[in-house]
């Protein structure tokens, strides 16, 4: 926003569309005449065709609306209006200067043509104020509070009150005492402070009663009022427009409220300090004392100790010594004794090596004996296997002489492949064939040649 522009005044607004609102609100909504005086081709059609009795709204046709709700009977010029009996009503006719019929729940003939009449609501009234005020420190505050009214002289009060709204009656009557008692609150609330408008309402209810009973009952029950009773008048809530003040006007109490349970927290403090000095004092007493006796009983099982433990070294040095003489003594009968054994393990090793000396010659005596009859079986022995060996030799070589050329023939061919597979390989052959023999006696010759080789061989090898 420019800083040559006018700011906007905000209340400025909500006071002037406050204001509008309000004229619209006066205007009385008459949907059709409040006296019912309607043309008779009207009433006709509201009638039904039977001729029986219909509800008729007295100020509008509305089945949503506060008007009250009577029902007619009759027919033509000849009906009945039957009132509820918590309404008022006031019935008049052409020509007639006072009304004919005036009261609470008062029943009557109507003539549609020459009479007409009005119905109220004759219960109490609330009225809802929400006042936007500035109080002497020039601070918007929004006081909301409600009154409550009854018609006390309805006579008067027809005359003097425009009930002739045709959605609702009490419409244009419950707007003009909101006004009235807004315009108190306002005017009562700017000469206060914003702490007295806070703390004490009753100021603003007294002014405000105050102003409407002598509006709506008049000056000392006379006949300026308009007919109407103020039957309480009360002030619910008192806010401060602004969100900032309100907390500005919050903190001296959070302050003083925070202080003294600082405060509170820190002779608090104070007193489990001093507290816990005493019972840490305490303690400390009680612990100096409990080591004190303690380190008594210390000292006194210390010596206590001592003395078990000199006592039972002297004891300890006193069994040693004994048991030093008794072990001598011991070890002086062992001497002995080993000295005993000794003269009997000499003379039994004595006789021992006597008797293994003996016992040694017959042993060598037994060694040599017993090797005479082995050398014996071993020459034996081998005189029998070299007799075998010579009749095997004798029969191998029977066998080999009663072998015949084709069966020596066949075994040179069945190891013919090992002969050759052990003759060194030649690094060149040449074959060389003289004359056209057949392969077949070629081949037999060959074969002839090659036993005739085995069996130089062989021959060789014998």
């Amino acid at each position: 926003m420019s800083s040559n522009e006018p700011q906007k005044n905000s209340y400025l607004d909500q006071v002037v569309a406050n204001q509008q609102r309000l004229e619209g609100d006066l205007k009385a909504k008459r949907a059709m005449p409040a006296a019912q005086a309607a043309a008779p081709a009207a009433m006709r059609a509201m009638r039904r065709a039977d001729g029986g009795a219909e509800f008729v709204p007295v100020a509008g046709s509305s089945t949503q609306s506060n008007a009250v709700e009577v029902r007619i009977t009759g027919w033509w010029r000849w009906k009945t209006v039957i009132v509820p009996p918590n309404a008022y009503v006031v019935h008049t006719r052409r020509g007639a200067t006072d009304p004919l019929h005036l009261g609470l729940g008062v029943s009557f003939k109507f003539n549609p043509y020459t009479d007409s009449y009005l119905a109220v609501p004759g219960a109490m009234q609330t009225i809802l104020i929400n006042a936007h005020c500035i109080c002497k420190e020039l601070q918007g505050l929004l006081v909301q509070g409600y009154v409550q009214w009854i018609i006390h002289d309805f006579a008067t009060a027809y005359r003097k009150l425009d009930f002739g709204d045709a959605e609702d009656p009490m419409r244009l009557v419950n707007l003009q005492l909101r006004e009235q008692a807004e315009a108190a609150i306002k005017d009562k609330v700017a000469t206060m402070s914003i702490d007295d408008v806070l703390s004490d309402k009753q100021p603003i209810i007294e002014e405000l009663t105050a102003r409407l009973r002598h509006v709506a009952e008049g000056e000392g029950g006379s006949d300026k009022g308009l007919g109407l009773r103020i039957v309480t008048v009360q002030i619910k809530e008192a806010v401060v427009s602004s969100s900032r003040l309100w907390e500005n006007l919050q903190k001296p109490f959070r302050a003083d409220r925070a202080r003294i349970a600082r405060l509170a927290e820190l002779e608090s403090e104070e007193v489990v300090t001093a507290r816990e000095a005493v019972s840490q004092k305490t303690q400390e007493t009680t612990r100096m004392e409990t080591e004190r006796e303690l380190s008594v009983v210390r000292a006194r099982n210390e010596a206590e100790a001592y003395d078990r433990t000199q006592t039972e070294k002297t004891r300890r040095a006193q069994k040693e010594q004994a048991d030093a003489v008794t072990l001598a003594l011991a070890q002086h009968e062992t001497a002995m004794q080993k000295l005993e054994l000794e003269k009997t393990r000499v003379a039994s090793e004595a006789k021992a090596a006597v008797e293994k000396a003996a016992a040694q010659h017959t042993l060598l005596k037994l060694v040599a004996e017993g090797e005479a009859v082995v050398d014996l079986l071993r020459a034996d022995a081998l005189s029998k296997r070299t007799a075998l060996e010579v009749q095997g030799f004798a029969a191998r070589q029977k066998v080999e002489n009663e072998i015949s050329p084709a069966a020596l023939q066949a075994r040179v061919i069945q190891r013919l492949p090992e002969v050759v597979e052990k003759l060194p390989k030649p690094a060149e052959l040449k074959s060389v064939t003289i004359g056209g023999a057949v392969d077949g006696q070629s081949l037999a010759g060959a074969v002839a040649q090659i036993v005739s080789v085995v069996k130089a061989l062989d021959g060789v090898g014998k």
